[in-house]
C-alpha cells in the first residue's frame, strides 16, 4: 500500500491531524519526530519540519527516502497577497517559487538558478482532488502561485515586490523548497495553505491571532483529500 506524507512547518499545523488519525507510532530521526499513523485505511507519515526552506527540504527528503512515501501533501498557513484572499480562505498552489532567491546581478530572473526553474508546478491530479473536496464541502478555494522565502513578510514594500516579480497570490516559508525536492524525486505533491494574515504591517498581530484556526481548516481539508487518494 502506498504511504502518504503529510507535512506542516510548525507543531500547530500538524496537531489537528494527529488528533484525528489512529495507530500513531512516533519515530525520532535526524533531530525531528515522524508520526506513522493510519486514517480510514490509509497509511500516513506526518511531520512538521520547523520553519524555513532548509528544514522543510530535510523533512520532505526524509519522508520520501527514509519512510518511502509516494505522495506528499503539505498543510499549513500563509500570508495573502491576492486581495481576494481573506483570513481563513484557502489557496491551492498550482506552482511555487522562491521569492528570496536572487542572482539577478548575473542577468538571471529573480527566483532562478542555473539548472533550476523559477516555478515548480504541483500535481494536477492532486489539485483536481482538492477542488472536488472543496466543492463537496462548499468551501471557497482559489488556485494560484505561492511564493516561498526565508523571511516572515510583514511589509507592504516586500509584498509589492513579490506581487510584481512573481504574480504570487500568497507567501510562506516552506512550500517551494518542498516542491523542489518532490520534483527532483518524481513524487506528486500538493500544497494547501489557509490564510492567517495579509503580509502587511499588521501581519505579526494577525498571524498570532488566527494561525491556529487557519491551521485546523487546512488540516481538515487535507484529511478529506486522503480519503480520495487511491
Amino acid at each position: 500500500m502506498r504511504k502518504i506524507a503529510i507535512m506542516g512547518a510548525m507543531p500547530e499545523e500538524i496537531q489537528p491531524l494527529l488528533e484525528r488519525v489512529e495507530n500513531i507510532n512516533k519515530v525520532e530521526y535526524a533531530n525531528n519526530s515522524y508520526y506513522e499513523a493510519t486514517y480510514k485505511g490509509k497509511e500516513l507519515v506526518i511531520a512538521y519540519s520547523k520553519i524555513g526552506k532548509v528544514f522543510s527540504s530535510l523533512t520532505a527528503s526524509t519522508l520520501l527516502e527514509k519512510f518511502d512515501c509516494s505522495t506528499l501533501l503539505f498543510s499549513g498557513v500563509a500570508g495573502a497577497i491576492n486581495p481576494e484572499l481573506q483570513i481563513g480562505d484557502l489557496i491551492i498552489a498550482d506552482k511555487l517559487c522562491q521569492h528570496d532567491l536572487d542572482i539577478s546581478i548575473f542577468g538571471h530572473a529573480y527566483g532562478f538558478v542555473p539548472e533550476g526553474a523559477v516555478f515548480v508546478d504541483s500535481d494536477a491530479k492532486l489539485r483536481a482532488i482538492g477542488k472536488e473536496v472543496a466543492q463537496k464541502n462548499n468551501l471557497k478555494v482559489i488556485e494560484g502561485t505561492i511564493a516561498t522565502g526565508d523571511q516572515f513578510v510583514a511589509s507592504n514594500e516586500r509584498k509589492e515586490f513579490i506581487s510584481t516579480h512573481f504574480q504570487a497570490d500568497a507567501l510562506e516559508m516552506e512550500g517551494a523548497s518542498v516542491a523542489v525536492v518532490c520534483d527532483a524525486l518524481n513524487v506528486p505533491f500538493f500544497v494547501l495553505r489557509a490564510i492567517s494574515d495579509t503580509a502587511n504591517d499588521e501581519a505579526g498581530v494577525d498571524f498570532d491571532e488566527f494561525m491556529i484556526g487557519s491551521a485546523k481548516i487546512s488540516a481538515n481539508f487535507i484529511l478529506d483529500m486522503v480519503e480520495s487518494i487511491e
